[in-house]
């Protein structure tokens, strides 16, 4: 009787026992020699009484690890110990699809068919050896975290299958999903394997099996004579005819292979998900950058002003006569006539407009430009501007130092200003006199001088006789 740590082939221990079904039960072991995880497929005894069984298990299984899929498990090693053959193979980390429909019931169209199409894949690798599965159903195929799947179980009802049957419960599961020609008894061919994966995806849509009964063989039966009820209404078209086609009576009927069945499935599911974001078609080229804006485009919203042909180009020397404008906002006066570079869309100043019944003036005629670009300035780059902070700063400047001189000025005249516009003297002549006992006996004139001192000092007086 196995049980958690038994030693097979003294070399793989078994841990857990993680599945169990119609011919043995499936264990998570350890293999000792190289120290990794496995899965240890045991049969039951009562298999190996078959004559010749133990020999072909062992040749299926030496074909089956020639597969080299990433949806077939990888079968590692075979033996018998203990009147118990087992089979190692790899420990896939995941649920069986049958748990998971367990817990929800029922998949999406997407999901069914993204799953269909790996399930297939990997039986078109298996048929490519020569390999028939005979067991296709949920229990048998895994499904990683991630979302891929793997198929395991290779070739293990070969024999037994049709006879197990009758054994209630033993291989219900196996009953569920059988082919007509199998439960006929006829040779199992890898139609057998599309019929029973259309019945997987049959399960995955409509959350039930085609067909229900009390005991396998009575189920067995239907899969022969039965039509399967209808999907659900919510299934697409598409998607109900692959199934339908998978689960035809007439192996003739099906798909020709698990590669276009494959093929088909994934067509279906990047149909519907291409529906689900809105029929947006898919493309596998990227599509094409917005092209780069022009930083020097004269902007579209503003046409371009077309020139009259019969007006003459005014010459660049002629001063542009003044012409009334129209009221808009103060803009900073133009410092001198020049091309322009529009480095961005600006706004362009409206056009003057001549007052009525006066001659329109001609405008100047801009350069042709056919590609739409402003040209670069051709005469010498302007000096920089002055920024409006710039100029105040230096008026409040010049203010300061004008008010400043005045003070000085003013203080210095109130001072010495005054003093200096007086009259320095002031000369008074007397009148005539006679000298009184002079040397002169004629009349003689005297002078004489009154003299203002500066700042305040009074005043001299000088007198003197006039000479001759």
């Amino acid at each position: 009787m196995l049980a958690p740590g038994v030693q097979l082939g003294n070399r793989y221990r078994l841990d857990e026992r993680i599945a169990s079904g119609g011919m043995g039960d499936v264990w998570r072991g350890t293999d000792q020699v190289l120290g990794r995880t496995v899965a240890v497929k045991s049969l039951l005894p009562a298999l190996l009484d078959e004559p010749g069984f133990a020999e072909r298990f062992r040749g299926e299984a030496r074909t089956m690890a020639t597969i080299n899929h990433p949806g077939v498990v990888d079968v590692y090693d075979f033996g018998s110990d203990q009147q118990i053959a087992f089979l190692v193979m790899e420990y896939v980390e995941g649920d069986a699809l049958s748990a998971t429909l367990g817990r929800v019931g029922r998949l999406t169209p997407a999901r069914t068919m993204a799953l269909l199409a790996q399930a297939a894949d990997a039986l078109h690798a298996a048929h490519e050896k020569g390999i028939v599965h005979r067991d296709v159903k949920p229990g048998n195929l895994l499904v990683r975290p991630n979302g891929t799947l793997v198929l395991t179980d290779f070739g293990i009802a070969r024999s037994e299958l049709v006879g197990q049957l009758t054994a209630a419960g033993s291989v219900l599961g196996t009953a569920s999903y059988i082919s007509p020609e199998q439960a006929t008894g006829a040779v199992a061919t890898p139609a057998s394997d599309v019929y029973a994966l259309g019945v997987v995806a049959y399960q995955c849509l409509a959350g039930r099996r085609p067909f229900e009964g009390d005991n396998p063989l009575e189920i067995a039966m239907k899969h022969v004579r039965d039509t399967p009820r209808a999907l659900p209404a919510d299934i697409p078209p598409q998607v109900r005819a692959i199934v339908e086609r998978a689960m035809a009576k007439d192996p003739g009927s099906r798909w020709p292979s698990a590669a276009a069945l494959a093929g088909v499935a994934r067509q279906a599911k990047l149909t519907i998900s291409q529906q689900a974001r809105g029929g947006r078609p898919i493309s596998g080229v990227p599509a094409s950058p917005a092209a780069p804006t022009a930083r020097a485009q004269v902007p579209t919203a503003l046409p371009r002003p077309q020139p009259p042909p019969a007006l003459p180009r005014p010459q660049p020397a002629a001063a542009p006569r003044p012409q009334p404008r129209p009221p808009v906002t103060p803009a900073r006066p133009p410092v001198a006539p020049r091309p322009a570079v529009v480095a961005h869309p600006v706004p362009q100043p409206r056009p003057p407009v001549a007052p009525r019944g006066a001659a329109p003036v001609p405008q100047p005629r801009p350069p042709h430009n056919p590609l739409g670009y402003a040209r670069p300035p051709v005469g010498p780059a302007r000096p920089p501007r002055r920024s409006r902070s710039g100029l105040w700063t230096t008026a409040i400047l010049v203010a300061v130092l004008v008010i400043l001189c005045s003070g000085v000025i003013s203080f210095w005249y109130r001072k010495y200003g005054a003093a200096a516009s007086a009259p320095a003297s002031v000369s008074v002549t007397s009148g005539a006199v006679r000298a009184s006992g002079g040397d002169y006996p004629v009349r003689t004139s005297y002078r004489r001088e009154v003299r203002l001192q500066p700042a305040g000092g009074g005043t001299t007086t000088s007198e003197g006789r006039e000479t001759r």
